[in-house]
């Protein structure tokens, strides 16, 4: 039987000690996604993941970051990645259309990769859900990468 069959991981599912982590933060909504990637790191920091082991690099908005996501899988260093990001609905299609296509990005590096992908990129109604998840959302994703990577090491 693998890991643990419990409600929460266990501490070995969270140690993050010896893993490389890769983030990808969309600047689109910076306050927010700053927000998330500062409760990020300091998550990844709290589960003992080295800031040396941790690469975190910036794109342009949520579109973009599946590509980035991409070029860190093809490097075969890192044994997670996370995606940060936050799209607010506006009054036209565009939320759907940039909801919709990063997130089928980003499912699909770590299906092509076989790389656990941690996604906290954040579709809100407006910017009140986004600040009033974007900490915890931050610390969700650390949590995911560093759990799944164990799991996918343990599983290999």
């Amino acid at each position: 039987m693998f890991g643990a069959e419990q409600g929460t991981a266990d501490q070995a599912q969270l140690d993050g000690r010896k893993l490389h982590i890769g983030i990808v933060q969309a600047r689109f909504n910076e306050s927010i996604t700053n927000a998330l990637a500062e409760a990020c790191k300091a998550e990844l920091a709290a589960l003992g993941v080295p800031a040396r082991q941790i690469d975190h690099v910036l794109v342009p908005g949520a579109l973009e970051v599946p590509t980035a996501l991409q070029a860190l899988a093809e490097r075969e260093r890192y044994d997670a990645l996370i995606a940060l990001g936050c799209i607010i609905r506006g009054e036209t299609y565009h939320f759907e259309l940039v909801a919709n296509e990063s997130g089928a990005g980003v499912t699909r590096v770590a299906l092509d990769y076989q790389i656990p992908v941690a996604n906290a990129i954040l579709t809100t109604e407006n910017l009140e859900q986004a600040v009033a998840r974007q900490s915890d959302k931050g610390r969700d994703a650390a949590r995911v990468a560093v759990e799944m990577a164990n799991l996918l090491d343990e599983l290999s």
